[in-house]
């Protein structure tokens, strides 16, 4: 059987099929779980995305996908036509669960797709500058943060279409920070500067719904099974 979660990302239900799943699972969850996944969800936003480009390091895969987490950014987008992203299991430490990643073949299909949800191209490198953490304009739009490779830093692709450049300024000796270092810095920023200026930066009520589910789900050892034996018994009205 196809992972429900996974099913749950790409098929269309209404709202009334997705409630009824969320209350018919949360008899599985205490009251304290459900609040916390309640309250994670409702800090959830898409109005800033990540995406990277051939990031060999699991160390630094690891690393963002915790960050994006942490600071409640939930999707992130990878190119990997050279190398993986494959995060290490041992540092994610179950965050995978909680962040979408949608691979792409190649640095034009990521941008072509953000582009088309209309999304900035925001890039990041020390070389170009056309505004700092402290003055990008988080509330003109949603934007996607674009890190590169670890040594190339961004392609030549991302360079050309790219709508802001953004770098980190320094006052030491050296040029620039390691990617999963910058990657926290800039996320948490501008996540904060988002909550503040921005008046729709959270998920809607339909895409919280869906999410809520998803998590809820997941949360249950043999949600699967679970759900099957529901809808078999007519516990659950409609079926998949």
């Amino acid at each position: 059987m196809t992972n429900i979660a996974s099913r749950l990302r790409t098929e269309e239900h209404s709202d009334e099929w997705f409630g009824e799943r969320l209350e018919y699972m949360t008899q599985f969850l205490t009251e304290e779980r459900q609040e916390v996944l309640r309250r994670t969800v409702a800090q959830r936003t898409h109005y800033m995305r990540i995406m990277t480009e051939n990031m060999f390091h699991p160390q630094n895969a690891s690393a963002i996908m915790r960050h994006c987490e942490a600071f409640g950014i939930q999707q992130i987008h990878t190119v990997e036509d050279r190398c993986r992203f494959d995060p290490s299991v041992n540092i994610v430490r179950g965050t995978q669960k909680w962040v979408d990643v949608e691979h792409h073949a190649t640095t034009a299909e990521a941008l072509a797709e953000l582009k088309a949800e209309g999304y900035r191209i925001v890039a990041t490198t020390p070389h170009r500058c056309s505004s700092t953490p402290e003055t990008f304009d988080v509330t003109r739009g949603k934007f996607a943060l674009v890190f590169g490779t670890e040594h190339a830093g961004i392609s030549e692709e991302v360079i050309a279409a790219a709508d802001d450049f953004l770098m980190i300024p320094m006052c030491g000796m050296v040029e620039s920070l390691n990617v999963s270092a910058s990657a926290a810095i800039l996320i948490y920023m501008l996540s904060e500067r988002i909550r503040q200026s921005v008046d729709c930066w959270q998920l809607s009520e339909q895409e919280q719904l869906r999410l809520l589910t998803r998590w809820t789900m997941s949360s249950v050892r043999d949600y699967e099974g679970i759900l099957r034996r529901a809808e078999q018994s007519g516990k659950l009205r409609v079926e998949w």
